[in-house]
């Protein structure tokens, strides 16, 4: 069956603008609230309406944005008790990921979960919020993917990319200037095969930052 050269067109350019948004969402380029257009997104990426639509409703149905009953679409504004729940996810599933993980970490990975940690560091220093989220979520997903275990990974993404914006604006709030502390026990308890410890060390990471939010 042959397929049409402007559906194939239109199909990569939903992809193209997809992925664009999706990674720009959970890197925290995007504050939270803002207020997006179908005819916005079409125009900043040169792509028809068809596609922007498409991209739209992938990024609405995976949490990265909100579509309210009058057609306002915005990039999520989390309530409390969103956070809290988003958190509680992280906290289950991360360290369980970690555990799987920790059979094959072997001496190189941790070489270079030590490298991305550096550049966590930098980011700080430069005060570079997007730079900072990135090479987090760098260091995370470089250990988790030695879990195998792609199903659990796929659902962490969708709750990383709904908390995108809520981590920029967390971020602005505790204006760090180094690494997140429990990163050097992570690579300590790597270091030691010491699965309590590193359960431990990635749950009590993944929830601290977020209390900040809830807390305020």
């Amino acid at each position: 069956m042959s397929i049409s050269p402007v559906r194939t067109s239109e199909t990569s350019a939903h992809e193209r603008l997809y992925r664009n948004m999706r990674g720009r969402i959970m890197l925290g380029e995007l504050p939270p609230g803002l207020p997006l257009t179908l005819r916005g997104l079409a125009a900043e990426h040169r792509v028809s309406m068809t596609p922007a639509r498409e991209a739209v409703r992938r990024l609405v149905a995976e949490g990265a944005l909100t579509l309210s009953s009058s057609g306002r679409i915005t990039t999520p504004e989390l309530s409390v008790e969103r956070i809290e729940e988003l958190a509680a996810l992280r906290a289950l599933i991360e360290p369980e990921l970690a555990t799987r993980a920790l059979p094959r970490a072997h001496q190189a990975l941790i070489d270079r979960l030590a490298l991305i940690n550096a550049s966590i560091g930098e980011a700080a220093e430069a005060h570079d919020a997007v730079g900072y989220i990135r090479t987090n979520l760098e260091f995370h997903r470089t250990l988790y993917l030695r879990a195998q275990a792609p199903a659990m990974l796929a659902i962490l993404e969708t709750v990383w990319l709904q908390l995108g914006p809520t981590m920029r604006a967390l971020y602005g709030r505790v204006k760090r200037q180094e690494p997140p502390r429990h990163h050097r026990i992570i690579l300590a308890a790597l270091r030691a095969g010491d699965e309590p410890g590193l359960r431990i060390a990635v749950r009590a990471d993944v929830t601290h930052g977020l209390r900040h939010l809830s807390q305020n």
